[in-house]
């Protein structure tokens, strides 16, 4: 009896040295999932889909709350299919704005600027100016410049002159009118040749003068 007992002993070492740490496959026996997650060093989040929502920060809301998901973003309503957020009609911004902030759900305009620009110069709000002789222009409240372009009557002469720093058009010498290519006077006869004299038009100073002839001069009678 004490022999078969020995006799067991050997053949159970034999076959432990038979099995070696080589011999032992790690994919059969998978670590346990605790051990993988720290060996890997990853980060387990609850998950909250259902139960409420989180915000950038890291905030849970109950369902049924109302929340912002940041700093900028719009309000919402927490539910179980995630947050639902208001979509407001934001205020339009004006074109002039130089600072916008964006702050809140939406956009908002912080400054606007002061004055208007035309032809590359700034003028102050309701500042008046002249950019030409004939014109005159403001700077309105709404930055935009509003002109007014003056309305010249038609000069009484052919040869009308323009004078530094005057819109409308002078006639220098006064009235005057074409007999032909010679300028006349109005108001007075002229004799422009030897056959005709010609005088103008009573107010109507841009049509040819109207002329008779005359007796020739030179003319030898018969």
């Amino acid at each position: 009896m004490a022999l078969h007992i020995h006799g067991a002993w050997i053949l159970l070492f034999v076959l432990t040295g038979l099995v070696t740490p080589a011999a032992i496959n790690h994919e059969d026996y998978p670590a346990d999932e605790g051990d993988q997650t720290s060996s890997n060093d990853n980060l387990i989040f609850d998950d909250y889909r259902g139960k409420g929502c989180v915000d950038d920060s890291g905030f849970v809301y109950k369902l049924g709350e109302r929340f912002f998901p940041g700093h900028s973003n719009c309000p919402c309503v927490c539910t179980e299919d995630g947050p639902v957020c208001d979509q407001p009609e934001c205020p339009k911004i004006h074109p002039k704005c130089t600072k916008v902030e964006h702050n809140g759900c939406c956009p908002e305009c912080k400054e606007v600027k002061n004055f208007c620009e035309y032809h590359g110069k700034n003028y102050k709000i309701l500042e008046e100016f002249k950019p030409s002789p004939c014109e005159w222009c403001r700077c309105e409240p709404s930055n935009e410049v509003h002109c007014v372009v003056a309305d010249c009557a038609v000069p009484e002469c052919v040869n009308p002159v323009y004078e530094p720093e005057q819109c409308c058009p002078v006639c220098k010498n006064g009235p005057n009118c074409f007999a032909g290519t010679t300028i006349i006077p109005a108001g007075i006869e002229v004799k422009v040749d030897d056959c005709n004299i010609c005088h103008c038009h009573n107010g109507d100073w841009w049509k040819p003068a109207q002329c008779s002839k005359r007796e020739c001069q030179g003319k030898q009678a018969l």
